[in-house]
């Protein structure tokens, strides 16, 4: 027979979980206070196994500088890899270099080359920063973190509860396996549509990325628009 908690241990319980939730607002609200002013702005994503002098590393160095001298603030997870490659690149140029730390156990460390920082203890108020702030997103080779943010966008456009926004894939031969699956398992099987497998475009170096996102922006500006920015606050 399962126990009942007391009385004092309930509270005990209810106090402790309510110090969580305020935590997690926290996060929130610094974000908030810290990025709203940042866009336009890409995301980067990527693997925190990468070190400096594999092509991937010096390939996103050189698509953050590329997009900071556009007017880009680069967002990317504050760590080593690739996301030290992101801020790196950014840091570099006129504009803001963004990192969304996350404290865990292994790899996670700070890279230096950010002027805005933050960090957190939740991966879904992380998130909804990398999402809500940015103006497109940038996929480099990665493991399971970068697989999870990809499905992430992936899912919030294609449902339309976040805006339409370039989703980017770099290095077609990496991706290609995946992407193979995707069409003869998931939209074989009527699991996707045609329509969703468009959203993403996959490219080959940090020149193809810029002229995507400004591609996909000629016709409308970055400015989000009244739904979007609905959308926005739901997020």
């Amino acid at each position: 027979m399962r126990s009942i908690p007391s009385p004092e241990r309930s509270t005990s319980l209810k106090a402790r979980e309510s110090w969580h939730i305020l935590g997690i607002i926290s996060e929130f609200v610094e974000a908030t206070e810290r990025l709203a002013e940042i866009r336009p702005a890409v995301s980067i994503f990527g693997s925190a196994r990468v070190r400096p002098g594999h092509r991937w590393y010096e390939t996103t160095v050189t698509l953050s500088r590329l997009l900071s001298d556009a007017g880009f603030t680069v967002i990317s997870g504050g760590g080593p890899g690739i996301m030290e490659a992101a801020n790196r690149g950014a840091f570099e140029g006129p504009s803001p270099s963004v990192g969304l730390n996350i404290e865990l156990p292994n790899e996670q460390t700070g890279n230096p080359y950010q002027n805005i920082s933050l960090r957190f203890r939740h991966f879904f108020a992380r998130k909804v920063a990398f999402a809500k702030y940015a103006s497109a997103f940038v996929a480099v080779p990665g493991g399971f973190g970068t697989l999870d943010e990809l499905a992430e966008v992936l899912t919030l456009v294609q449902t339309r509860v976040g805006r339409h926004i370039p989703i980017i894939l770099v290095d077609s031969a990496f991706w290609q396996g995946l992407l193979h699956w995707m069409r003869e398992s998931l939209l074989a099987n009527g699991l996707i549509g045609e329509e969703d497998l468009a959203l993403m475009k996959v490219v080959d170096s940090p020149a193809e990325v810029v002229d995507a996102i400004f591609d996909f922006y000629q016709s409308r500006g970055f400015s989000p628009t009244p739904r979007e920015r609905e959308l926005m606050f739901s997020l």
